[in-house]
């Protein structure tokens, strides 16, 4: 028997037993070792707050259940492979990251299973679907060397988006956040930091992943003249005002969406997602993303503390979990 998280009504969630079979052919079997928690997108599944409209186009790709509850959700998530079925390319022992909900123990087709690197730790790897998120999102902004760049928005995905920036030669990157303490962050990933009363303007390109309204006004502020935003944030059922007053019209600025379910316009005739998904993994090879881990929650607790995870005003950091396999193997 395995034990999943399922949300169950507004802002509560609980552990259920269900039974795991034998892999089957082309199948394998993952003991989970580390998992996250997307904090902006399970917030708004946690308190139902998933519009109808967006409940197919919102599924991710091994939930459980329906919308709005109950459901198991969840997409990150780091294992070791026990049992593998026959025709599986996927070997036991290998560790694999898996867009699956919150499982200690589960069957997935070996194709979704992704190897990961040797040199990436399985609990750095849990970062990898929003390092795909982050890296599509440039894909979409086409960020330059040399240009100043603004991240509006410090969490996992801003700050990822910030660390890829920062690489680029001779790039002015700004994380802009209403949290000072995130500056710690922000530069030990190699980014400035300013408030929004202190960000540079006439950026080149900004990049908002705040989720917030005041947050899209700073990212509309800061961009120079016929710059792009680049919109990440998803605001549920929410209602967002957009300032398109004052400069925006003369300013010519373009506000593009850009949403991980479809790979940027710029690449998609190329890539597939499982080719953006190993170059997201293969960009986790860098220790400096360790201060992105917060520290772990064992699996057990996760229900207790769903609701300080979720709180709009927590930690920065990735809300890890830490499974039973992944106890055992520090013993």
């Amino acid at each position: 028997m395995a034990k999943a998280l399922w949300y169950v009504g507004d802002g509560r969630a609980d552990l259920r037993e269900e039974a795991v079979a034998a892999p089957g052919s082309g199948e394998v079997r993952v003991r989970a070792l580390h998992g996250a928690i997307s904090r902006g997108t399970e917030r708004l599944v946690a308190f139902g707050r998933v519009p109808a409209s967006e409940y197919e186009r919102m599924r991710a790709p091994l939930m459980a259940g329906a919308f709005p509850f109950p459901v198991k959700y969840g997409y990150a998530t780091v294992g070791r492979v026990e049992v593998a079925g026959t025709l599986s390319q996927i070997k036991p022992g290998q560790t694999v990251f898996a867009l699956h909900p919150h499982q200690d123990e589960f069957i997935i087709p070996a194709a979704m299973a992704v190897p990961v690197p040797a040199a990436v730790p399985p609990a750095r790897a849990v970062l990898a679907a929003n390092m795909e998120t982050a890296l599509n999102g440039l894909w979409d902004g086409a960020p330059g060397p040399a240009d100043r760049i603004a991240v509006v928005g410090g969490g996992i995905v801003g700050l990822l988006i910030a660390r890829l920036c920062a690489r680029m030669p001779a790039a002015e990157v700004t994380l802009v956040d209403i949290a000072p303490e995130r500056a710690a962050l922000a530069r030990a990933l190699g980014s400035g930091f300013a408030t929004p009363a202190e960000a540079p303007r006439d950026c080149d390109l900004v990049f908002h992943a705040s989720a917030s309204a005041q947050g899209l006004a700073t990212a509309l502020g800061l961009a120079g003249e016929e710059a792009t935003i680049v919109e990440l944030s998803w605001y549920g059922a929410g209602e967002v005002a957009v300032p398109l007053g004052e400069a925006f019209h003369s300013r010519r600025l373009r506000v593009v969406a850009s949403q991980v379910g479809k790979i940027a316009p710029s690449h998609r005739p190329r890539w597939t997602h499982g080719r953006r998904l190993a170059a997201a993994l293969a960009l986790l090879e860098d220790p400096a993303l360790d201060v992105l881990l917060a520290p772990p929650i064992d699996f057990d607790e996760l229900p207790a503390r769903l609701a300080d995870l979720l709180a709009s005003n927590g930690d920065a950091r990735c809300p890890l979990i830490r499974y039973p396999a992944a106890s055992a193997a520090q013993v």
